[in-house]
């Protein structure tokens, strides 16, 4: 067991649900607000919009404001998945997988797409190693894994890399998808970012091109511009709106970078920080399903157990 997890004895079970909750809803707010921006580069986002600081919907999938996407979708997916089996069950999650491609949602991925089709085929659970395989479709569903492992790192890069095997076969998506199950844990732990940023070094000592500084400016669907982007804004933000509106005006995958700072720093800031008049613009049945989720999941998980 992770050391960093004895922390979360010095908490009480309502503000991590509390925290929880804020991860989950900032997921999805980041998703909504960076979709419309999704594929744009910094000059034609402020071309177009200045600064992109309100959910506007529109973009290329011709989005409602408030609609969320396949980030906030997948995660969805898994969440559902780990509350009808009151446990873990990786192929509940593939079936879950299947059943929301065959809804023809409004966009997915290509690697997700492949080992979807991959599992609905051939039953395989596994996607084949690759290397050109390292795109953010893994570790931008990642929230629900640490919500249900919170209190058990062993369980956390087990399932973390289990999930992310589905679609996304390949060290550095395994590695992001690890570290940033962790951090998410400090975050719902009340930890603060400087014990966020330590906890970065074994990310950097396992795969160095990680590092975030100095920032390149590249917010590609790669999990390494990915992440670097999330760090970048959200260690020199002091809030969950500067932290967002920085991330998704980097353009690029906008969607997916939006969602993974959403769920961090809606865990760090909690669901409090999170404006308001983000909330009123995002789709009501999706709000309340990610927040009943989130608390669902960290009440299976082995910390709650303990509590």
């Amino acid at each position: 067991m992770h050391a960093q997890l004895d922390m979360l004895d010095t908490i009480s079970l309502q503000e991590i649900l509390s925290r929880a909750r804020g991860a989950f809803v900032g997921l999805a707010v980041g998703d909504s607000l960076g979709a419309p921006v999704e594929f744009m580069t910094t000059h034609e986002i402020k071309a177009r919009h200045g600064i992109l600081n309100e959910i506007v919907g529109g973009g290329w999938l011709r989005l409602k404001p408030g609609q969320v996407t396949d980030d906030t979708q997948m995660s969805l997916c898994i969440a559902r998945a780990v509350i009808a089996a009151q446990g873990w069950s990786l192929r509940g999650i593939a079936d879950h997988f299947a059943q929301w491609m065959k809804s023809k949602p409004i966009d997915v991925g290509d690697t997700c797409r492949k080992g979807i089709r991959n599992y609905m085929l051939k039953g395989e659970m596994e996607a084949p190693y690759n290397q050109w395989g390292a795109g953010n479709g893994a570790c931008m569903r990642m929230l629900p894994v640490a919500l249900f492992t919170l209190g058990d790192d062993d369980l956390l890069a087990r399932f973390a890399v289990e999930q992310a095997h589905l679609t996304h076969n390949n060290a550095l998506s395994d590695a992001a998808c690890i570290y940033f199950g962790r951090l998410i844990h400090l975050a719902l732990a009340g930890q603060p970012k400087t014990a966020l940023r330590l906890e970065l070094e074994g990310l950097f000592t396992q795969c160095d091109n990680f590092r975030f500084e100095p920032y390149r400016g590249l917010a590609s669907g790669y999990v390494v511009d990915t992440l670097q982007t999330v760090f970048h804004y959200f260690f020199r933000t002091a809030d969950f709106e500067s932290c967002l509106i920085g991330v998704v005006n980097q353009g690029g995958d906008a969607d997916t970078t939006g969602a993974i700072a959403g769920m961090l720093a809606g865990a760090h800031y909690g669901m409090e920080n999170i404006p308001k008049k983000w909330l009123k613009k995002m789709d009501r049945m999706v709000l309340a399903e990610v927040t009943e989720l989130a608390e669902k999941l960290v009440r299976l998980s082995p910390l709650a157990a303990r509590s």
